[in-house]
């Protein structure tokens, strides 16, 4: 869209659609894993109900991955003034009611980020959609497979798995959760091995079709309803 076209859009509609992702080691995926999913996951959402998609927010908060190259973090502060600036730009413009679609666990502080701004601006509404996390989306993922995290067959799809790197077979053992906090980037790089925090690495895509499925009508539901 140009900016005339943004312009007439919101004479008849308020709503926008901001993917939020990383770029971390995701094991034997994309770096981009976290930003390729809730974009793609916005934008199939968006586009029957016409609402804009901006375009991804491709870097997160990931301290603890900073010890595998590809891994780019920010600061919290400087992540948290991010969401400050693009949901001001937003308002500034005629937004009202903005989706953060998000991909990545480290940026949790968005919610409390929107939470703050939104006490500031009486009229205007954020919400923050974990696709992982979204009840529906989530029933599904444990009705295939209850084992599976980062870096495993949840994250898995034809759009974040390289061309030519061939996966391992076996299911890894689950990764102890307390490790990520307990240790410094090297030695939870050393703790962690490949990356993925426990499961298989991948699963038939007739599995996660099914699965993407769910998720994008749960996001496409986010986006219709659920405003005050």
């Amino acid at each position: 869209m140009n900016w005339m076209q943004v312009e007439e859009y919101l004479e008849r509609d308020d709503r926008a659609a901001v993917p939020l992702g990383s770029t971390e080691q995701h094991a034997y995926l994309s770096l981009a894993t976290d930003a390729l999913i809730p974009e793609r996951l916005a934008r199939e959402a968006a586009e029957p109900l016409g609402i804009p998609v901006f375009p991804v927010l491709p870097y997160g908060i990931s301290p603890y991955f900073s010890a595998f190259p590809g891994t780019v973090t920010l600061r919290q502060e400087t992540y948290e003034r991010l969401i400050l600036d693009i949901l001001d730009s937003l308002a500034g413009a005629g937004f009202r009611r903005v989706l953060l679609i998000n991909g990545h666990g480290g940026n949790a502080p968005a919610a409390s980020v929107a939470d703050r701004w939104m006490t500031e601006r009486p009229g205007h509404q954020v919400k923050l959609f974990n696709w992982w996390m979204a009840p529906k989306t989530l029933a599904k993922i444990e009705e295939v497979d209850p084992v599976g995290s980062h870096a495993s067959w949840i994250e898995n799809f034809p759009w974040t798995r390289l061309a030519g790197v061939a996966l391992p077979r076996e299911r890894k053992p689950a990764m102890d959760p307390e490790l990520k906090s307990r240790l410094d980037p090297a030695a939870f790089r050393d703790a962690l091995g490949d990356g993925n925090y426990g499961g298989l690495y991948q699963r038939s895509d007739e599995e996660m079709e099914a699965i993407w499925e769910v998720a994008v009508a749960e996001a496409r539901e986010a986006l219709e309803s659920g405003w005050v």
